[in-house]
């Protein structure tokens, strides 16, 4: 794959109109004419306005990456890459998570990555990187033991999205008053992980008016036991239980298949499940058969084993079921490739010369009966779940162009 100069870039602009009845008729737009997406595609539509409604079509392309153009649609993040990277490093190679090989990053200095891209000895041997940049909370992609010996320099976005998710779960329990007719306020909701998520999701079952236990052994260990519950309380009190763990699969905080056949037969309130975190947290066998034998009353699940190759009769099970998405905001977006890029200007004494910051969103006037409503107008899970249910065979494709969103933040509230 050739390195790209995205401040070059430029598109062939017609439409499937005209191209099917004969036509050729378009022009070369450059990009760096625009400042984002709205800019550009606005000009493409003044440059085919003898039609009403013009069907756009990108029939020749240069100096844009594959991952982030189709014949018929351009990725957002093309912008905010265009103007942030291309400041910082002479050349840069854009492709898919999954598409990373030896060949491709020999001659790099750095890999900025998310968690789709397994830095290990396979891929990084005999390379010329220095330092890997993962624009994600989680590492477990990165072999931190490898790059240790081999005196690569790491780092991760700690709390990026951790407002989005909570978003997530917060509009997800508010489907659960809604659609299953429990009253949140007198339920009890047990936090496993008490990190940067999983603080803000305490912070959530508070303001919903819920009794709130918070199990994180970690912190535990460090800070004692005033503030947390072991997890043999949380399975005996808890209505809904939410897993916020980075995935360790060994050693004393090992959270691989934490929820497994015995954790399910704890349980003693039918709790509703709901996993966030990582999908080899939960046994996928003994979550379905929970869910068969009445041990939980339902489950949310946005993240799962085999991805993405997942198990279908579990999405067909639960209540809500999504792509891996949870955290996928353009807040979070905009703050794990700021603090990423951050990183990298450190490392290499390069001065930090960019700006990062999500679009804003096409409503941000919010018009509600109650605040609950509100938010679901904000966020609805059920969209991405629909989804995901109705086409599971494009998980990839489904959380890799997901539409981002805003969070709460970016909105204003006008009660009715």
């Amino acid at each position: 794959m050739e390195a790209v100069t995205l401040s070059e870039a430029r598109v062939y602009v017609g439409t499937y109109n005209k191209y099917n009845n004969g036509s050729l008729f378009g022009k070369w737009l450059d990009l760096s004419d625009y400042s984002d997406k709205d800019e550009f595609l606005e000009a493409c539509r003044e440059l085919h306005k003898d039609e009403e409604d013009p069907e756009l079509m990108f029939q020749d392309i240069e100096n844009i990456p594959e991952a982030l153009i189709s014949e018929s649609w351009l990725s957002d993040k093309f912008f905010e890459l265009r103007d942030a990277i291309e400041k910082i490093a002479d050349s840069v190679i854009y492709t898919p998570g999954r598409d990373f090989t030896p060949e491709l990053v020999k001659d790099a200095d750095a890999l900025i990555i998310r968690t789709r891209t397994r830095c290990n000895k396979e891929l990084l041997e005999g390379s010329k990187v220095r330092f890997i940049a993962t624009a994600t909370i989680g590492f477990d992609h990165i072999d931190t033991e490898y790059c240790r010996e081999a005196g690569i320099a790491w780092t991760n976005a700690p709390g990026c999205n951790s407002a989005s998710v909570a978003q997530y779960v917060q509009s997800a329990l508010l489907l659960l008053q809604q659609l299953k007719g429990v009253q949140l306020s007198e339920l009890t909701l047990g936090i496993i992980g008490v990190g940067n998520v999983g603080s803000k999701i305490a912070q959530v079952g508070q303001e919903l008016g819920m009794r709130v236990l918070k199990n994180d052994l970690p912190r535990q260990d460090k800070e004692g036991e005033r503030d947390f519950s072991s997890l043999q309380a949380l399975a005996a009190e808890c209505d809904i239980l939410t897993f916020h763990v980075p995935l360790y699969k060994e050693g004393p905080y090992k959270t691989f298949h934490l929820a497994d056949h015995t954790f399910f037969r704890s349980l003693k309130r039918c709790p509703v499940i709901i996993n966030t975190s990582r999908g080899e947290v939960i046994e996928t066998n003994a979550l379905l058969n929970a869910l068969e034998d009445g041990l939980i009353s339902d489950a949310i699940i946005d993240v799962w084993e085999n991805e993405p190759d997942i198990n279908l009769t579990l999405l067909n099970r639960v209540f809500l079921g999504t792509p891996h998405i949870a955290g996928y905001s353009a807040d979070g977006k905009a703050n794990a490739t700021r603090m990423s890029l951050d990183a990298l200007c450190r490392f290499f004494h390069i001065k930090a010369d960019y700006r990062i910051a999500p679009p804003q969103p096409r409503n941000p006037i919010i018009t509600a009966d109650s605040l609950a409503e509100a938010y679901l107008q904000m966020y609805d899970p059920r969209r991405d779940s629909e989804t995901l249910k109705t086409h599971p065979e494009q998980f990839e494709k489904l959380r890799g162009d997901y539409p981002l969103r805003r969070e709460k933040d970016a909105y204003t509230y006008i009660p009715k």
